[in-house]
This record gives structure tokens, sequence and C-alpha cells, in this order.
């Protein structure tokens, strides 16, 4: 106990509100001088298509669309994983799930979380002098030394996990449709297994529950308030800071939000996009009327749309994995088609990177980590290897290629967690394995094992409909260079320092502010 104390006293993070870190913010040091601010904002279940197809304006996303008209947006930019803390855990890490051990989503009573001898993109910008902050979902761990405060995060306010992950008051558009949290004395309602209804959602301010249960309505509006607070106090303080936004947008249930007549289908998804881009909005104009000069902002998702929750759930735009569609079940989501990982990306720094610039290069999520690092004249943990790089050449329109190749881990539609069995190859697509992932007509088609890899061309084929002929020349020319790059990078991963995450459940780790009151209600400070 006497550690964690110590712990918390050197980050200055206070157990009882918003108390910003004694030690980065009161003692001078460098100034932010040569070293530039990042604000790395990530959505939730964010389909590629939900910007409009080639970052066409849409009516939902008015603030986003201006920041890509000031900026570069990416048409080939992938997460590292298709569900949410492989995703999130290689984003702070630059490593896939093998390496850092982040395979599948932590549970509510998951008592690991994120490896603590991993280092996240926060510790290491910490020990170069930045103020850290996130706002939003955290989902790597919350028991303990896996919360943020102690992964390298001066403030934190947010949520651990999804928003689906406990009930609420307001419990908002979900598909089937979730209770509310109950509020007498009764027995839980343990009515559907997509909802969680016996511990209500809660809310931290550093180590602190403020609320819970969380009121979803008005989540969007403190998260822009803490963030924009975060920046104004972080410039005001002279030093460089990192923010990480990890929005609870779009993922279910969406918001209870003002909607047009007729408020069906798909315009209560519009509805949570244009509270989602408000949001951002804010965010982006307190950068320009604060830092902004000085000032780097990365917006992406964390993967493809939830196709299972139907009018709920984004677009992939003309990534519709019709091989997988035709044999049943979603090409999203938890999968390795183009639907499931690829996602929309803009960089933002003006007078760095270039105005109305559209980047076709093959980049990652994996790439943030390693690019912010450099920006921040910081050096890489040593003593292991990273599937990111710095792309720092192809931010500043100095270069197009990006990655030759990546790797995509199964993400629970199918096969081992975490397994790589999908490889892209420039503009080639191979898969060993396919189905496993439920659609909105339930459906989830069979999981099949390829001994010969499907491959697909995306240049020609951007829906995954056909993939090559086995016997053809181009299919021959190609499958000798995957199954080199693949076993390549297993190599690699063998021989490289990896973590293991302790995945172990236990319900006494369960966040509560108030185990005397059913569902753990407190009520907000």
């Amino acid at each position: 106990m006497g550690w964690l104390f110590l712990k918390v006293l050197l980050a200055g993070v206070s157990f009882s509100g918003f108390l910003y870190p004694l030690v980065d913010f009161c003692i001078s040091g460098k100034t932010r001088g040569q070293k530039p601010n990042f604000v790395i904002i990530l959505a939730d279940d964010m389909g590629w298509g939900d910007l409009g197809a080639n970052w066409a304006e849409t009516k939902d996303t008015a603030n986003l669309d201006k920041m890509a008209s000031e900026g570069m947006r990416f048409v080939d930019f992938h997460a590292a994983a298709s569900t949410c803390s492989p995703s999130r855990a290689s984003l702070l890490t630059g490593r896939l799930g093998l390496r850092n051990g982040v395979t599948r989503n932590f549970a509510v009573t998951s008592v690991g979380g994120l490896p603590l001898n991993e280092t996240t993109l926060a510790e290491v910008l910490q020990q170069a002098g930045y103020v850290t902050g996130i706002i939003g979902k955290w989902h790597l761990g919350h028991h303990g030394s896996y919360h943020p405060n102690f992964r390298g995060f001066d403030y934190y306010f947010g949520i651990p996990y999804s928003h689906d992950m406990g009930c609420t008051d307001t419990p908002g558009y979900n598909h089937p449709p979730c209770p509310a949290c109950p509020q007498g004395d009764g027995p839980s309602r343990n009515l559907q297994r997509d909802c969680s209804t016996d511990v209500a959602l809660p809310l931290y301010e550093n180590l602190n529950i403020v609320e819970q249960p969380v009121n979803l309505s008005s989540l969007a509006q403190k998260y822009a308030e803490k963030a924009t607070q975060f920046i104004q106090r972080a410039s005001t303080s002279g030093r460089p800071f990192l923010l990480y936004v990890a929005l609870a947008h779009m993922h279910v249930p969406l918001p209870v939000t003002q909607l047009p007549a007729a408020p069906r289908g798909r315009s209560l998804y519009g509805a949570g996009l244009r509270e989602m881009d408000s949001l951002v909005g804010q965010i982006k104009d307190k950068v320009d009327h604060t830092v902004k000069e000085n000032t780097f902002l990365w917006f992406t998702g964390d993967n493809g749309p939830w196709a299972q929750k139907c009018e709920l759930a984004g677009s992939v735009g003309p990534f519709t994995g019709l091989w997988q569609t035709r044999q049943g079940g979603s090409p999203a989501k938890q999968t390795t088609w183009e639907g499931g990982h690829r996602v929309p990306a803009l960089a933002y720094w003006p007078g760095r990177v270039p105005v109305n610039v559209t980047s076709t290069a093959l980049l990652s999520v994996l790439d943030i980590f390693p690019t912010v690092v450099a920006l921040a004249q910081a050096s890489l943990p040593q003593g292991r290897r990273f599937d990111g790089v710095d792309v720092s050449e192809v931010l500043f329109g100095r270069s197009q290629p990006g990655h030759r190749v990546l790797f995509h881990p199964n993400s629970g539609a199918a096969g081992e967690f975490g397994a790589l069995q999908t490889v892209r190859l420039e503009r080639y697509k191979a898969f060993y394995i396919t189905g496993g992932a439920r659609a909105c007509d339930g459906s989830t088609g069979p999981e099949l094992q390829h001994k010969f890899p499907l491959i697909f061309n995306l240049e020609d084929d951007t829906a995954e409909a056909v993939p090559l002929e086995r016997g053809g020349a181009e299919y021959q020319a190609v499958l000798p260079e995957v199954r080199k790059v693949l076993a390549d990078v297993l190599q690699d991963i063998a021989n490289d320092n990896i973590s293991s995450a302790d995945y172990t459940q236990d319900p006494s780790v369960t966040p509560c502010c108030n185990p005397y009151q059913i569902a753990c209600r407190c009520q907000a400070a």
C-alpha cells in the first residue's frame, strides 16, 4: 500500500477530483519549444464508409470533413486488430498482440490488463518531459497497477471498458435493446446475454469513481469539456503534451440524442455521428485557438463496424467482403476482411502536414507509436521489436509507400485469438482462415481453414468477392511471397521479447463505488 501511495503522490493524481500532476505541471524543466504536442482521437466501431466514399462531404461529419480538407486523409489505413482491447494495446505499444500479449478483450472482472512489462506511448513521452492525459475508454485493465494512471497517464477521465459492459439509467439504443439499471432492492434482471445488468457502468476521474452509473446522454459533452481543459492547462504549463481521446462513438449503445422526425434506422446512427463530430470539432477548435502551430492531431478508428447490430452499425463502404457474406456472416468487426480492418484516418498539423491531400499509403494504427516517439525526439524502448514504423515522411508529403506488408490478427471471428492467418502484401490479401462472425441476420458462416490461402487483388476487387484462381500465374507468383513474409514474422516474434497478459477473472475486482447499493449506485460528484 505504501508503494501505491508513493506512486500516486509522484504522479500528482488526486483521489478526490480534478487535480493535475504536481510534478509535470509545476516543475518547468524544458519548455515546449521544439517538441510538438499530440492529440490522438480514436473512434470506436466506426466504419470506413461513415465519412463518405473518397471522403466526400457528408451531412453528419462537417467538422471531420473540414479537418480532412485542411490536412491529409488516408484511404488505406488499418486497425491493428478488429476488436477493442487488442487494437488499443497495439496503438499504445506499436506491437501486435502476439508480442504485447493482448489478443482479446478484457472483462469487467479481469484481474489483469496490458502486461506491466510493456512500455506504453504515454510512458515514453512522460519520460521525455510530456504531460500526458487520456479521456474516454481505456479497456486495457482497471485493477491495481493496470489502471491508466499507472501506465504513463498523468490524468484520466473516462470509462474503464466499453460502455455496453455495464448498465446505465440511460441505456440508449442497442440491438437487442437493453434495460436500465435496477433501481430497487430486487434481483437483477439478466434478460439478454448481450446486456450487462448486474453492475452499473462507472466513470473515473483519475483513481476515483465520480459517477456510477454513467449518464450516456451527457458523456460526449463531458469528454469535450475535460479534453479542452486538459489542452488549456497543458498549454499554460509550458510543457508539451500528449492527449489520447478514446471516444465512445460509434459503439453501441448509441446515446439518446435530439433526433429529427422518424427517429429510426440510419437516422439514429447519423445522430450519433453528428454528436461525435461535434465533440471532435470542439477539440480541434481548442487546438486551433491555443496551440495550433505546434500540435499534431491524428484521428482514426479502432476497428470496423459491428455488423450484428444492424442499422445501429456503421458502413464498410465498398469493402463488403462478398466472398465471406456469400458463406453467411459478417465481414466487419472481429474479422480480418477489409470491412473489419480498414478504418477512416486523417492527420492535421497546420504548416507541417500538407493541406487537402489524399494518401494511398498502406498504413496502420501500429505506426502511431513509433511516429509520435520520433516526432517527440524520444527513444523507442530497448529490447523489443515493433510492428509499426515511423511514417513521418508520408505525413509530411515526402513519401507515399508506407508498409509493404501488414498482418491482420484473428480477433474473435475464427481461429485462435491473435494468430496471424491473414496477410496484406502490397495490393494482395491472403486468407488462411475465414468465417465465424455473426451478421445482422444471425448467420455466422462456417469456419474454414485454407491450406492454400484465398488471395484477392484489392486493386481489382475492392469487395473481396472473387479470389485469384489457384492455378493461375498471378496466384502462383504471389503465394511464395505470402508464405515467406508470414514465416519471417512468426520467426521474428519467436525471437522477440514477448509478453503474456493475465486473463483470469475475479468478481472482487469489479469497479464499484458503493457495494451496498444495487448495481453499485452512487451520486455523481
